[in-house]
């Protein structure tokens, strides 16, 4: 899911904060380096709309409503990653061009942590672990 540029300003402030924050909050914090200010419409309009997309998660506080991620960064980044590849009908390809592209550190903590999964799957009980064979 494409974010417009606000939406991503947004969730970095609600990703960078510990508790969930009133859209004033918000709007100060987004507000803080802006050449120009966002209104408190606007960003409220948008934390809706992060709420419809199931982007957020809000919470009544009076008259108004506490805004939090309702995932991590990590976790949001991981699904566009694991959408991106299910839209691929041969996923193949897709990995390759991936794997080559990835900066060689990340490769290496890639690599790592298939390892350490595979490592649990094959010690699960029922797999009969037993590696599959790839393609």
């Amino acid at each position: 899911m494409n974010l417009g540029s606000l939406e991503s300003a947004i969730m970095d402030v609600l990703w960078g904060c510990k508790q969930p924050l009133l859209v004033r909050q918000v709007q100060d914090m987004l507000n803080q380096d802006a050449e120009r200010s966002l209104a408190y419409t606007t960003v409220q309009t948008v934390a809706e709309r992060l709420v419809r997309k199931g982007l957020l998660e809000r919470a009544p506080v009076r008259n108004a409503f506490r805004y939090t991620a309702s995932r991590s960064r990590d976790e949001h980044v991981a699904g566009l990653m694991l959408a991106a590849l299910a839209g691929s009908p041969d996923r193949a390809p897709v990995l390759s061009r991936f794997a080559e592209g990835v900066d060689p550190d990340d490769a290496l903590r890639l690599l790592h942590e298939l390892a350490r999964r595979a490592g649990e799957r094959a010690q699960t009980p029922g797999t009969g672990g037993t590696p599959s064979t790839l393609p």
